[in-house]
């Protein structure tokens, strides 16, 4: 398990010396723990949250439930959860144990998502689950009935759905080389593997996909010793783009545990859990030619051990947790400008939850969400909001189209909304729910944001919508 493995990193990082820029944390933050997991709720979330187009956010957790090996769960605005599934409710766990990773909600509005353990082959699986709780498994690892089978096993950073509308992932072990394999699923549920992985091991990390198509992911072993960021085409060629610990001293960092971000710059950001000038873990930066760039050493004060992947914010700036450090030594909660300045805005103590695996999702009322792995009144981790004054927005889905086609806008108080907009362009919509907008791509359109007009004023997209040829 990957928070077993980082205790033990943890006893090995070094001590060197650097004064990091450091923000004071900031006044009007607002924060409240929504939920304490007590076991039979879940516990141990491992993964981040998502908003889903009914309004309410949908997690996993890595343990508890009904039968002991984690769960999926929703929660609504109003704060009430509900477990919609506990795993191992089949003999042997054929349907999945251990679920790590986030889930993916498809344009069928079902969930996707990957367990570590238990299927057939108790080697981990793919599965689809629909809102009220029916799980499918679609498949189970070193299944190698399944035509070109590369032989990989014990899925962790989950899935990511392409432009293509299939669904991509990699394995943390197995294939040829013992370094993974990467593999799609279609909305069918074929599996199909890819490639193996060559240069890294440890996907622990869900991919992205980049701008250009392709995708990006980060290994935390392999290259030099200590980790890799790569760059993988939907056919399987994979490319090296940087091998941690390559500076003295290890100052551009190891172990990059929790994947990348592609910021509105076009530039790729991550985080490493390990080492950088003092060895409590740095924020660096990618351009898409390959420059690297150490952007921030973490100082036991502001953070130590960041192990989840960043999220660009409204505001433009990058969002993220530590697992452990901070005022109590418990992990925090942190902004980063792309100028370089990190302001810490909370700091976790034992009744409020501790040690952060998982990213934040900014919800579009414009707060942020988001689970801490342990601690909290029953020491299993708890599910925290986060205020930072930011205001609504909405959310296409997906992010791209081409004229005159539909388009899901995920909000929040949808209802009597007057107007929908793309880049300017009127389009004609219709108001599906609070949270559900459906709108067509109007001829004239271009590439730009999408504005909701709403009875008490205007909320705008958090991307740019891209209108496609």
């Amino acid at each position: 398990m990957p928070r077993l493995y980082w205790r033990q990193v943890a006893v090995l990082l070094g001590v060197f010396a650097l004064v990091p820029i450091r923000g004071s944390a900031q006044s009007g933050v607002s924060f409240s723990t929504l939920v304490d997991f007590d076991s039979t709720n879940g516990a141990n979330p491992e993964a981040a949250l998502i908003q889903a187009i009914d309004g309410s956010l949908y997690g996993t957790t890595s343990e508890g439930g009904s039968y002991g090996y984690g769960t999926i769960f929703k929660i609504t605005p109003g704060g009430t959860l509900t477990t919609i599934y506990s795993f191992c409710a089949l003999a042997n766990c054929t349907d999945g144990s251990v679920p790590e990773s986030v889930l993916v909600q498809g344009v069928d509005g079902n969930f996707y998502g990957t367990t570590n353990q238990g299927g057939k082959y108790s080697q981990g699986t793919v599965f689809e689950i629909t809102p009220e709780g029916e799980l499918t498994t679609l498949y189970s690892f070193n299944d190698c009935s399944v035509s070109g089978c590369l032989g990989g096993y014990h899925p962790s950073g989950g899935l990511v759905q392409a432009t293509d509308g299939n669904f991509y992932g990699t394995t943390l072990n197995g294939g040829e080389y013992g370094d993974g394999i990467f593999f799609k699923v279609t909305p069918a549920g074929t599996v199909t593997p890819i490639a193996n992985l060559t240069d890294g091991a440890y996907t622990v990390a869900a991919l992205i996909q980049g701008s250009d198509g392709n995708f990006y992911g980060t290994t935390i072993r392999g290259g030099n010793c200590c980790g890799t960021v790569f760059e993988i085409t939907p056919a399987g060629v994979e490319t090296t783009l940087h091998t941690f610990c390559l500076l003295e001293n290890c100052s551009d960092g190891s172990y990059p545990v929790g994947g990348l971000l592609q910021a509105s710059d076009g530039n790729f950001y991550g985080t490493t859990g390990g080492y950088g000038f003092i060895s409590y873990g740095i924020i660096y930066r990618l351009s898409p030619t390959g420059v690297f760039t150490v952007m921030y050493h973490f100082h036991s004060t502001d953070g130590e051990i960041p192990l989840a992947a960043l999220i660009q914010a409204t505001d433009g700036n990058l969002y993220g947790t530590t697992s452990e450090g901070g005022a109590n030594g418990l992990g925090t909660v942190f902004r980063f400008t792309l100028t370089g300045t990190l302001s810490t805005l909370h700091s976790f103590s034992s009744n409020d939850g501790g040690t952060s695996y998982a990213s934040l999702v900014q919800d579009t009322n414009g707060s942020f969400y988001g689970t801490t792995l342990e601690q909290g009144p029953n020491e299993v981790g708890t599910l925290f909001e986060l205020g930072d004054g930011l205001g609504p927005f909405v959310e296409t889905r997906p992010t791209s189209g081409t004229v005159g086609s539909t388009v899901g806008i995920l909000g929040t108080d949808l209802t009597g909304a007057t107007s929908v907009t793309f880049n300017g362009t009127a389009a004609t919509f219709k108001v599906l729910s609070s949270s559900l907008i459906s709108a067509t791509v109007p001829a004239g359109a271009t590439t730009g944001p999408v504005q909701v007009t709403k009875p008490h004023g205007t909320v705008t997209s958090n991307v740019n919508f891209q209108v496609l040829p």
